[in-house]
């Protein structure tokens, strides 16, 4: 890349679809760069061969022939320091993992932003060579999508894919925080089963599980006679572990003494047993996870400050679902998936309706929660498909059941409730329960009474949502009535010929 003064970059695209790779030409020839195609995996390796080799790569991963994970491993045998970003339509944890342990410098999802793709281009061409090293791992043959166990293509994810792949390569101590429910151990199993420690042991350890008085015992063993009840020797996690990984969960949890020992481990790589007297030298990675704010620990003298230190070479943070409420939909297909190759449940589908509740509930317990949502849902529901019906009462009702109670004139449930809120969450929810019970019971209740308290409450987002309610309640009460305007106009509060005009202004057939 020295010469890039003297000429324009060039680019060399390889894809198998005309259309991607004239649409990615465009893009990359309105900054000036000197784009060149290939049709094909082969084509582009061929290209490569021939030379000159290109200042950068897009290449795209599913292609027919070889693929692109092939394809990248012919390049880097000609350039092991040739700049490659892989491009896919299928942004799950295994091509993110796989793209990166290779030493892609980074991946572009399609369809494509082009401001994206012109970023990527620009950061790519500007790296250093110590950014595009080799990863040396054989991929599994016929790796399926979700062979991780970590599901998600929203852009927190990605980055949380990346850094799983750059980490794999050394035996860096890696510390993966987030909430819990959020899925660290799959990070940790991850990272381990991409390693070179991947045919050794790998021990998870819940720190938080074990009392203080038997967890040094449960990590570093114990000697015969060493306390009451220790009627023999017993080898710890760290020597079971030795040439492998173990994963200390819930380290926050862990007593001031364990946390001196463990510091040990990581600075000489020796461990005594309790009631021991022999040094015991031990080669293990250690990963370590927590919900706890551990710097907040260090300045109350809870945590030690040096051990902090040696925990935290890298950080890898999970983030919460609701930060990436884009990755639901997938998640619930893993989950529904998985529980019919184990055939616990039958049903494969979710209801529209059903998912957008789904996607818009807060998940306080995170993916854990989705999980056995999911898994409850499926079990009750009576076909093929989970209707919002089967979603248990909490998640389908959430904050609309506090907007339906205040409309309702129930004190119990504070307008505050709903105006704290998802908005959204609100207007969907409310308008699904509100139109089921008006539907299905003799109680009448004013459209308008519901339109203006969700007017005072909801007044920044209020049109689009006032018209969805609205809609909602309309559509329902109609089904429950056979279309019989006068009977829905009673159930409504309204009169036949409001709800007749309403029915033409929102463009309902009946």
């Amino acid at each position: 890349m020295s010469d890039l003064a003297n000429r324009p970059p060039t680019i060399l695209v390889i894809d198998d679809d005309a259309e991607v790779r004239y649409s990615l030409g465009r893009v990359l020839s309105s900054k000036k760069y000197l784009v060149s195609e290939a049709a094909s995996g082969e084509l582009g390796v061929a290209a490569v061969k021939k030379g000159p080799l290109p200042d950068l790569i897009f290449l795209d991963i599913r292609m027919s022939g070889i693929s692109g994970i092939e394809a990248l491993q012919h390049i880097r045998a000609v350039n092991p320091k040739q700049l490659v970003v892989l491009m896919t339509a299928f942004g799950t944890a295994q091509t993110a993992i796989e793209a990166m342990k290779y030493g892609a410098f980074d991946y572009l999802m399609k369809p494509f932003d082009p401001a994206k793709v012109l970023t990527i281009a620009e950061t790519a061409l500007k790296a250093h060579a110590d950014m595009r090293a080799v990863v040396n791992y054989k991929p599994t043959i016929n790796s399926d999508d979700y062979k991780e166990g970590i599901v998600g293509s929203s852009p927190v994810m990605q980055d949380v894919f990346k850094v799983i792949g750059q980490v794999t390569a050394s035996d860096v101590t890696v510390m993966i925080t987030g909430e819990s429910g959020t899925g660290k151990e799959l990070v940790a199993r991850s990272i381990w089963k991409h390693s070179h420690r991947a045919g050794k042991p790998f021990i998870a350890v819940n720190c938080a599980a074990i009392p203080d008085n038997l967890i040094e015992s449960e990590l570093f063993g114990h000697e015969k006679g060493s306390f009451t009840g220790a009627t023999g020797q017993r080898l710890g996690k760290f020597e079971l572990c030795d040439a492998g990984t173990i994963f200390l969960d819930e380290i926050g949890d862990m007593a001031l003494a364990t946390q001196t020992k463990i510091l040990r481990v990581l600075q000489q790589g020796e461990i005594q047993r309790v009631g021991g007297t022999e040094t015991i030298k031990v080669d293990v990675r250690i990963l370590a996870a927590t919900n706890k704010d551990l710097e907040e620990m260090v300045k109350l003298k809870t945590f030690r400050e040096d051990l902090y230190y040696r925990l935290n070479v890298v950080r890898i943070r999970m983030p919460s679902l609701r930060e990436r409420v884009t990755d639901v939909p997938q998640i619930v297909d893993f989950c529904l998936q998985n529980l019919v190759k184990q055939k616990k449940a039958r049903t494969s589908k979710v209801a529209p309706e059903a998912m957008e509740v789904l996607t818009r509930y807060r998940w306080p317990g995170n993916v854990r929660e989705l999980e056995n949502v999911v898994y409850r849902s499926a079990v009750i529901a009576q076909g093929d498909t989970i209707l919002l019906k089967d979603l248990p009462l909490e998640v389908r009702e959430s904050a609309g059941a506090t907007a339906l109670s205040a409309m309702t004139g129930n004190s119990a449930a504070p307008f505050e409730v709903a105006r704290t809120a998802a908005v959204e969450s609100v207007a969907l929810v409310t308008a699904q329960v509100v139109a089921e019970s008006i539907a299905t019971s003799e109680t009448s209740l004013s459209v308008e009474r519901a339109l203006d308290f969700l007017h005072v409450e909801l007044s920044q987002h209020a049109e689009p949502i006032l018209t969805r309610l609205e809609r909602e309640m309309i559509v329902r009460v109609l089904g429950a009535t056979g279309g019989n305007l006068l009977k829905a106009a009673e159930k409504l509060g309204m009169t036949r010929a409001t709800l007749r005009k309403r029915v033409d202004d929102l463009g309902l057939k009946l």
